[in-house]
């Protein structure tokens, strides 16, 4: 059977610096352990495309096998992977490959590692990758798709939007669905002035969400059907660990895009709502930990009790 949503990206090893001070080295990460763990919490069939080395931490695929998240298209480097450092600077991450490491691009998956019977889809999401292989798989992804059912694509970029690469972005955002940027990859001149003009102005072809993902900031989504402009705030109780976050709220916000709408309810309220409450468990504790710990009950239950708050106030 094939996955609701399929996930390409990496599995790496991260060294943790937080500007307080505070480190872990060695520890299991990567876009598709957070989304996919995120995923599963809200009912998705996940599958994992990516390579995988030699050093990374067996538990870790272990926690996502007993989540039911398909790994078929998880093929081994047949050598170590990338191992980063990730450094902390304020709202600001650094991503650093260590020295000696295959290039990133060596480690991330091209259209051949998708199965066959994945391909038909309905949902894909591309996590940061070198910007020609995500072009690469947004074009198969299209040629795979058929006019009766299109596939819905999400892209969290590597390459920063910037006045020098906006042109590229352009290329590649025409033929997505929703695009989720953070605060060191959006860096377009008028974004902090004027949201909404910038994120508008990101918008053509297939794109239709644009999700700024902002930290303790919280975030701007531009919806381009409505052409609205909505604001979300950051939300947790115990803030240990915020790598991840964006990968987790992700999750959450595509998972809602998937159900069908209810006539009811505001489904991209719903999917925000989601996005929050998944990014929170993600930073109660480090790594992945806080995913692991959550279930589809204790998702559900922060979600209805962040509802009844919002509707108090």
């Amino acid at each position: 059977m094939s996955p609701d949503l399929v996930l390409l990206g990496n599995l790496l090893v991260d060294d943790v610096v937080h500007d307080d001070g505070r480190t872990r080295m060695g520890q299991a990460g990567g876009a598709m352990l957070y989304a996919s763990l995120a995923a599963s919490l809200w009912g998705v069939r996940a599958g994992c495309v990516s390579l995988l080395g030699d050093d990374y931490p067996s538990a870790a695929l272990d926690g996502l096998r007993v989540r039911g998240i398909d790994l078929d298209g998880i093929h081994p480097l047949h050598a170590n992977g990338v191992r980063t450092w990730l450094l902390y600077e304020g709202r600001v991450r650094r991503v650093v490959h260590r020295l000696g490491c295959p290039s990133h691009e060596a480690v991330s998956p091209g259209p051949e590692h998708v199965p066959a019977a994945w391909r038909t889809a309905r949902a894909f999401h591309l996590a940061p990758m070198p910007f020609e292989t995500q072009a690469a798989l947004v074009r198969a992804i299209r040629a795979w798709e058929s006019p009766e059912r299109p596939a819905l694509v999400s892209v969290d970029p590597h390459l920063p939007v910037t006045p020098e690469t906006l042109e590229r972005h352009r290329s590649l955002l025409a033929l997505v669905d929703t695009f989720l940027p953070s605060d060191d990859e959006l860096l377009l001149p008028d974004a902090a002035r004027d949201s909404e003009g910038t994120l508008a102005s990101l918008c053509a072809g297939r794109l239709r969400f644009v999700a700024w993902k902002r930290g303790a900031a919280g975030g701007t989504l531009y919806d381009a059907r409505a052409k609205r402009v909505r604001t979300w705030p950051a939300r947790a109780g115990v803030v240990q660990d915020t790598t991840g976050a964006g990968d987790a709220f992700m999750a959450g916000f595509v998972s809602a895009l998937l159900e069908r709408d209810d006539p009811e309810r505001d489904a991209v309220e719903r999917a925000l709502a989601r996005g929050q409450v998944t990014a929170s468990f993600a930073i109660e504790a480090w790594g992945a930990d806080g995913l692991l710990a959550a279930t589809p009950d204790t998702v559900q239950a922060r979600l209805a009790s962040w509802a009844r708050e919002k509707v108090r106030s």
